[in-house]
Formats: structure tokens, C-alpha cells, sequence
């Protein structure tokens, strides 16, 4: 029986950020990076990670790394309120030979279950939009819940889906800037990252199934 997977992710790209701690487990120290991913278009997505001390030997801003892990979810309080933060979990990291070509990837896959009701919309340019919240399950009766979203035929499809309904989905985490107007009036650039999904289904996925960056 081919395994089934609910939340795997594969990165490869350059450090671009130094390695600052983030906190401390049972006595385990985890590290946060920033890991910049050149698209197909040229365009670069600058990714947040989080690792363990024991996967950094090698890690240094600049360097090249190939990360396997899973798309993590936590709850920050920021200004007073509870936002949704987006990471990746590496559970390992290679350092890349700068001798070796090897061209960047970014591939996600999830499955899990739609939270809130997806929210279709339409761009200036007629281009169809549908923003998806999945509820990925983890160990220890947790969750992850991460922001998708569907373009096109994909997103016309997810007009008919329901909370609570199953999905399957594939494709890239991207980052995307954004302004936010404060209490005080200024404005402030943030970051938002979510997964772009190039492939969905109501079917569960496995371990062998490809995927490829859009």
C-alpha cells in the first residue's frame, strides 16, 4: 500500500537572512532563517524557517540548502490581536556543493480539511481567485491551518466545496508583500504567505505522487 501524506514540503534555494533563535524546547534551541526560492518567472519568494540547532551545522546566509519538513502554523499576538504565522518546519537540511547546479524547488503538498468558507472573487484582469483555509492534522491532536489559494478552473471548483470537506492540494508557498494601515495612520509593509496550488482533489494524495513549481 502506497503511504499517504498530509502536509511534506521540499525547498531548495540560498540563505538569505542570519540565524537568529527563536526558542527553546525541553532543553533544544530552534533557529529561524529566512531561505530566498527563485520562481520560474525570475521573481524571488523569500520564505521563513524554523530549525533545530542539530541541522545547522553547515548553515551560514549565503550558503545553499536543500530543506525537508512540514508547513507549521502558530498564533502570535501582535498589536493586541491573535495573527496566523506561517513557517516551515525543517526536519533536514543538506547543504548544496556550490559545484553542483542545481536549480531551486518549491514544492508543497497538503491534505486536509477546508475550515471557513472559501471566499471566490475576480482581479481587474478577470482573472478568478479563490482563497481556501486547510486544516492540516498533526501528532497530539493539533492542527495547522493554512491559507491556499486556487486559481481559475481550480478556484471555480472550490465555490462548491463546503467546511469540512476534504482536500487535496499541490504546489508552491509564495511570499506576498502587502501594506497595512496602523492605529496611528501610517502605513507598514508586510509580508503574507500562503500556498499557491497548481493541482487539487477531493482524493487522498501518497507519498509517490509528483508535483512541479508553477
Amino acid at each position: 500500500m502506497k503511504k499517504e501524506i498530509n502536509n511534506k514540503v521540499t525547498f531548495v534555494g540560498t540563505v538569505c537572512s542570519p540565524l537568529q533563535l527563536s526558542h527553546t524546547v525541553y532543553s533544544e534551541d530552534f533557529y529561524s532563517f529566512l531561505i530566498s526560492v527563485e520562481r520560474l518567472s525570475g521573481s524571488l519568494d523569500t520564505l521563513p524557517v524554523i530549525a533545530s540547532k542539530r541541522l545547522l551545522s553547515s548553515v551560514t546566509c549565503g550558503s545553499r540548502v536543500c530543506i525537508e519538513g512540514q508547513l507549521r502554523s502558530y498564533n502570535m499576538l501582535l498589536e493586541g490581536k491573535n495573527r496566523l504565522v506561517i513557517k516551515i518546519f525543517a526536519r533536514s537540511i543538506e547543504p548544496i556543493n556550490e559545484e553542483i547546479e542545481l536549480c531551486d524547488r518549491n514544492e508543497v503538498l497538503l491534505q486536509g480539511f477546508i475550515c471557513k468558507p472559501p471566499i471566490f472573487r475576480t482581479t481587474p484582469f478577470s482573472r478568478e481567485i479563490a482563497d481556501v483555509l486547510l486544516a492540516i492534522n498533526r501528532s497530539y491532536g493539533k492542527s495547522d491551518y493554512i491559507p491556499c489559494i486556487c486559481w481559475g478552473r481550480n478556484a471555480r471548483f472550490c465555490c462548491d466545496m463546503q467546511v469540512s470537506d476534504f482536500m487535496s492540494v499541490s504546489g508552491r508557498l509564495q511570499s506576498r508583500l502587502y501594506q497595512k494601515r496602523l492605529a496611528d495612520g501610517t502605513v507598514e509593509e508586510r509580508t503574507a504567505y500562503e500556498v499557491s496550488v497548481n493541482r487539487l482533489s477531493t482524493e487522498p494524495l501518497d507519498a509517490e505522487n509528483t508535483y512541479t513549481d508553477g
